[in-house]
């Protein structure tokens, strides 16, 4: 199929790259970031690496989205959650009856915005657990091989592969491209479960801005981990939502993406915080207290750390002032 990647980050890239290089797919990106496309331009494509090694330049198609006139099967989208309702807005002359659309974003509330184009059952998500980090306009960096990306996947309103040959499509792709995505069945289930790992990962590791691999080898970071996970595990059950797998299962695939299968990976919220960003903690720890706190299970972990993370976006911009937003 035909994919068309809104939000030329590293998620966008490396999902758009990889189903490029390696499954073969046409592939066209619409990116927002003028010194971006200006790079990609002036390079005839992406430069792209692979932890940090093997940097070559990928052939890349990008556009504004006022200029593209391309009509792709299925449009991958991964933009922050604060740039999300103007780029929709942006690229809705676009759309198409017969398209439909994937996006694995972090936090809440990206996929209620996408319905707002697409009807429900032309929707996939997905929850990655798959590194990039921006060097700078043009030039991504991927972390963690083949064989250490994961992903699950669910169409939006639960039907099934079996009933969809679009999903079916998306899934050989994805698996072309190395992606390893695996098929589930509870779509809200899955996209907590990701909110929870994130909540974890993204944040700590922000806040001390320190890699996943630092995190992991910390003598606390089992605990803290428990704690989040205990504490965000209790707000769903009282919401009434089931989350893929248990506390201790949450808790393992914490610990071994941040010191098996990523541990050199920053996360995406660090690389917003060190350009002096806003950061995407209101969709994730934010979130969860706010989850907790509509079904009487207050989380006061998660809602100290979004209060922290926000005193860590001040406290960088003050002792950063040159940096560019």
């Amino acid at each position: 199929m035909k994919y068309t990647v809104i939000g030329a980050g590293g998620m966008g890239v490396q999902f758009g790259v990889l189903l490029q290089e390696a499954a073969g797919c046409d592939v066209d990106f619409i990116d927002a970031w003028d010194e971006n496309i200006a790079a990609i331009r002036a390079q005839n494509g992406a430069y792209v690496s692979q932890d940090g090694q093997g940097r070559h330049l990928v052939p890349t198609d990008i556009h504004y989205p006022e200029e593209y006139d391309g009509d792709p099967d299925v449009w991958i989208v991964f933009v922050k959650q604060q740039q999300l309702p103007g780029m929709l807005e942006r690229c809705a002359p676009l759309f198409r009856g017969h398209q439909s659309v994937f996006s694995a974003m972090n936090g809440h509330g990206h996929f209620e915005q996408l319905n707002r184009y697409f009807p429900a059952d032309r929707i996939y998500g997905g929850t990655a657990l798959i590194g990039a980090y921006v060097y700078g306009p043009g030039d991504f960096n991927f972390t963690g091989d083949a064989h250490a990306k994961a992903m699950n996947l669910c169409a939006y309103d639960g039907h099934t592969p079996e009933s969809d040959p679009v999903e079916r499509a998306i899934v050989e792709d994805f698996r072309a491209a190395t992606l390893n995505p695996t098929v589930v069945p509870d779509f809200e289930g899955m996209c907590l479960a990701k909110i929870v790992f994130n909540s974890v990962l993204n944040t700590l590791c922000t806040m001390y801005r320190i890699r996943f691999g630092e995190f992991a080898a910390h003598p606390s970071a089992q605990t803290l981990t428990e704690r989040l996970v205990d504490e965000a595990y209790s707000a769903a059950e009282a919401a009434g939502i089931t989350l893929l797998g248990t506390r201790e299962s949450e808790v393992d695939t914490i610990m071994r993406t941040a010191g098996v299968a990523h541990p050199k990976h920053y996360p995406s919220m660090y690389q917003d915080l060190t350009r002096c960003r806003p950061t995407e903690v209101d969709y994730i720890n934010g979130y969860l207290a706010q989850l907790g706190r509509e079904h009487g299970r207050p989380c006061p972990l998660h809602a100290f750390l979004t209060d922290e993370v926000h005193l860590a976006e001040h406290a960088y911009a003050i002792h950063h002032p040159t940096t560019s937003r």
